[in-house]
Formats: C-alpha cells, sequence, structure tokens
C-alpha cells in the first residue's frame, strides 16, 4: 500500500494531463486520471497503473467524487469555452475535499483587462484558486505550446510549407515548450509541495525561435525542405473550419486570433528563455527539432508519398474553397459581458508590472 499521496490529474488525456500522469506514476504516486472518455488514452494510463475515472469535469458531483480520498491535484483546465466553469466548480470541491496542494496551469497573457474572454477567465480563475489559505498553490503559466506549431505539419511534410499567423518572423520569436516539459514542472511541484508552494513558474524552451527558425527545424526532422507562408487570420480562420481539431468551436478560433496578435507583438517573447524546465523540471528543455522528431516517428502518415502530396494538395484546395465566418461578428454574437477597455499585455501596466521584462531588446511592440 503507497504511502505517498494519491493525485488527481484532471483532462489526464490531454496535451499535459497526460504527461503529468504518466510522470507522477513512473516516480510510484498513485494518481487518479480524469477523463471524458475511454479512449487509447486512457489505456495506456491504465497500463502504466493510473486509476482511470470517467466523468463530466464541468458537473460539480463528478469532480466531489473525483477528489474523495485525494490530497493533492493538477487543474487543467480543457481548452474550450466554459473554462471559468470548470475552474469553479475544482475549486470548490478542492474546497470540500480539503485539499492540501494544486497545481494550476495559467496562461503566460492571463491579465483582468485582455481582449480575450478565454484570459480573462484565466485570470479569474487563478485568484479564485488561491483564496484558501490551507491550501498550496503552485501556478505554471506557459506560452505558446511548441505543439501547437504542429497542428499544421502535415502540410509542411508534405507541401513543404510551414502556415501560421505570426507576422515578420525576424523580430516575432518564441522559445516553444514540450507538453512533456511542462509536464515536468507540474510534476515537480506536487511531488514537492513545500518547495513549490506559492511559486509561479514559466516553462519555455531552450532558445528563441523565428518562424523561419522553426520551419528550417521543421525541415531537418522531416528530411525535406520546409518554407514559412505568414498567412492572413482570414486564412486561418478557412484552415481550422476546414480542417478542425479535436477542440475546434468558433469561439476557440476567435480567441486563437488575439493570441495570434500577441505573437506578433511579441508577447511571447518577453522574458525568455527561463531555466524553470532545467530548475524545477530537472533536465534541460527539449529543443524545438527534438519535439517534431518525436512527433515524426510517432506518425508514420508524415512519410512522403505520391498519394499523401495529392491528399495534402486536396486538402490544401479545400481550405481556400471553404468560406470563412467574420472574428469580430462572430466575438460580438458571444453572449458575455464585454469590459469598456481591453488591453493586449504589453499594453497593460499590470501585466507588465508583473512579468519579467528581461532580455527584449527583440521585440517590435505596436
Amino acid at each position: 500500500m503507497s504511502r505517498k499521496p494519491k493525485i488527481l490529474v484532471t483532462s489526464a488525456s490531454g496535451k499535459t494531463g497526460l504527461q503529468t500522469a504518466l510522470m507522477l506514476l513512473h516516480r510510484d504516486f498513485p494518481v487518479r486520471a480524469l477523463v471524458r472518455r475511454r479512449d487509447h488514452r486512457s489505456e495506456r494510463l491504465e497500463r502504466a497503473g493510473a486509476e482511470v475515472m470517467v466523468a463530466n469535469q464541468y458537473a460539480l458531483p463528478d469532480m466531489r467524487s473525483a477528489m474523495r480520498g485525494v490530497q493533492r491535484a493538477y487543474q487543467c483546465a480543457p481548452t474550450a469555452p466554459n473554462g471559468l466553469h470548470f475552474n469553479a466548480v475544482f475549486t470548490a470541491a478542492a474546497f470540500e475535499a480539503k485539499l492540501e496542494h494544486v497545481v494550476t496551469l495559467s496562461q503566460w497573457l492571463s491579465s483582468a483587462n485582455h481582449p480575450s474572454l478565454f484570459t480573462r477567465e484565466v485570470y479569474l480563475s487563478d485568484i479564485l484558486i488561491g483564496m484558501r489559505d490551507e491550501m498550496s498553490v503552485t501556478t505554471v503559466n506557459p506560452g505558446w505550446f511548441a505543439d501547437n506549431y504542429l497542428m499544421v505539419l502535415d502540410m509542411a511534410a508534405h507541401l513543404g510549407v510551414f502556415t501560421m499567423p505570426l507576422g515578420d518572423g525576424r523580430v516575432k520569436k518564441n522559445a516553444a515548450p514540450s507538453n512533456e516539459d511542462i509536464a515536468r514542472v507540474v510534476a515537480s511541484a506536487l511531488i514537492d509541495p513545500d518547495t513549490h508552494s506559492g511559486q509561479t513558474y514559466r516553462p519555455t524552451g531552450p532558445e528563441l525561435l523565428s518562424p523561419e527558425e522553426i520551419a528550417a527545424a521543421m525541415g531537418r526532422a522531416l528530411g525535406r525542405k520546409v518554407r514559412y507562408m505568414d498567412i492572413s487570420e482570414r486564412m486561418m480562420v478557412k484552415a481550422l473550419k476546414a480542417h478542425p481539431p479535436s477542440n475546434y468551436s468558433v469561439a476557440a478560433v476567435t480567441q486563437l486570433a488575439l493570441y495570434a496578435e500577441e505573437y506578433r507583438r511579441g508577447t511571447f517573447a518577453v522574458g525568455a528563455p527561463t531555466d524553470h524546465v532545467a530548475r524545477i523540471g530537472g533536465r534541460d528543455p527539449e529543443p524545438f527539432e527534438t519535439i517534431v522528431r518525436r512527433y515524426v516517428q510517432e506518425r508514420p502518415a508524415l512519410r512522403r508519398s505520391a498519394a499523401r502530396t495529392l491528399g495534402a494538395m486536396g486538402g490544401f484546395a479545400k481550405i481556400l474553397l471553404t468560406r470563412p465566418f467574420d472574428l469580430q461578428a462572430a466575438e460580438e454574437a458571444r453572449d458575455y459581458v464585454r469590459i469598456a477597455k481591453p488591453a493586449y499585455a504589453q499594453d497593460d501596466a499590470e501585466w507588465l508590472g508583473g512579468h519579467s521584462l528581461r532580455d527584449t531588446a527583440h521585440l517590435l511592440v505596436v
């Protein structure tokens, strides 16, 4: 019988939740993995020794059940609308269960005045989770994930282009962390609350890269030349509508457009890179090329062939033929209270005052 505290991992089949659960299991911590359905990811967790629980993370009765007998937890809101509702449910259940420690996945952009509703909800969630003095909290606030670039890896593999609305790559840079490196920081904080309670960590990759450098790294991993193509937000909307990811929603697309604007403004480069993966997670952060190579090894469909190239060309044609929706109209149609004077991160004095501004000479702030 393990004497180690049981740890709840929410969104346990997601990008960082899965890796966090596996790392905790590897360290012999009992893990309850909360998932919304059974699939190959939940099967992997069960094989590793996790107690898998299928539940609705937005339902308070389900979250109460998930926290029964648990001492610590990873609060990882799904990348979807209603994130604040999820975090309110989690926080209420955590208070009732008298958890001793929580690690919460926040956001580098988190602020009260941001144009993104998702980001403002994260800011409120950070306040809520810290309101019970008896429960310690560690905050992890990564920026733009390396995984975000890999949404378009198929096009890079088969057509030789990396397409995103990231602006002029000579000055707009990012040090993107892998899901695994974020999870290393999360797992370390869950394992040792005495050291990490009350701390805020920002895991990053080892170096700032321009979009052109990201494209080159993709090319090396794929064994072909890949060039960066800066696209408009309109084209991004068409691509996401034509080939929707698993967490696709109109609301999520409107927020992604706001985050792309932050990227073009250089906000994800502010204060990066950090040493938090090495210092807290216990190993050097993964270079972006290493991350891509792992994806390539895991996905045989990325290997080049005439049939796959034709398929990619057909997918690109579908993007061109897809009708976009109006981002501004979609945002205005949503039913929520709007703030009077929203401000992007680097236009917000409160955000600037709470974030490291070292090594920012390369930024272009508009």
